[in-house]
């Protein structure tokens, strides 16, 4: 499922969009949960990267969409950001933003299933590149490859990452389910480490690439090095 944030403040605008995802989702087999915000003001407060694709109009109240752009990349890099406007000539400054596509109302749907489709494969190809932490009271996407490790406290997830630490929800069990097929690896009781962090094995110790460095437990130390050996295709590390 795509999430998709709709932010139009015209009524019809945004029923619009909303009947072409859905028919769109019954042509594909896609499914998308979407949002509405009336305003930008509104959908950039406490904003989190959790949008997989943002349609943005550029006439609006409070802030335009321009405007309403440029703050959302300071946030989030990685959401796909397509325009809706009338106003052709300022869509056109969607290179500033990297901006996805634009569609020019009055739209038809096969105008937006070009744009859609396009948006949706770019969000299937880079899915395997990041992964959306489920959190109280909302959820958070971050890139797999910043994630040196992961560490159960108590109930809680700490993702550890070059910028700091990411707190969910969730178990260590269900994270190394999601995450062992993109290189991450049980090395102890409460820690998964990333294969592309790990600088080198000392002793019982993954020294990682930022200078920092984990235990290895004893009841995980066999199966550890089997699989780094097995996904680097090199037994070295054995």
């Amino acid at each position: 499922m795509l999430t998709v944030a709709i932010v139009e403040d015209d009524d019809a605008a945004a029923d619009k969009l909303r009947a072409c995802l859905d028919m769109f989702a019954q042509r594909t087999g896609n499914t998308f949960d979407v949002r509405r915000f009336v305003e930008p003001t509104s959908f950039l407060e406490g904003y989190k990267p959790s949008w997989d694709i943002v349609f943005m109009d550029i006439e609006m109240p409070n802030m335009d969409g321009l405007v309403a752009a440029h703050r959302l990349r300071e946030l989030d890099g990685g959401t796909v950001l397509i325009f809706v406007t009338n106003m052709a000539q300022f869509a056109a400054k969607g290179y500033e933003v990297d901006a996805l596509d634009y569609i020019i109302k009055p739209f038809s749907y096969a105008d937006f299933e070009r744009k859609i489709a396009r948006a949706v494969k770019l969000c299937d190809s880079e899915s395997d590149d990041s992964v959306i932490i489920s959190q109280r009271g909302g959820s958070q996407r971050i890139r797999l490859r910043d994630v040196s490790y992961v560490e159960v406290r108590g109930h809680s997830l700490e993702f550890h990452t070059e910028n700091g630490v990411v707190a969910g929800t969730g178990s260590l069990q269900e994270a190394e389910a999601k995450l062992k097929p993109h290189g991450f690896l049980r090395c102890g009781k409460p820690y998964l480490v990333n294969q592309r962090h790990i600088d080198a094995i000392k002793g019982n110790e993954v020294r990682l690439s930022d200078g920092g460095s984990l235990p290895i437990g004893r009841a995980f130390r066999k199966s550890f090095l089997q699989d780094l050996a097995d996904n680097l295709g090199d037994d070295r590390w054995m």
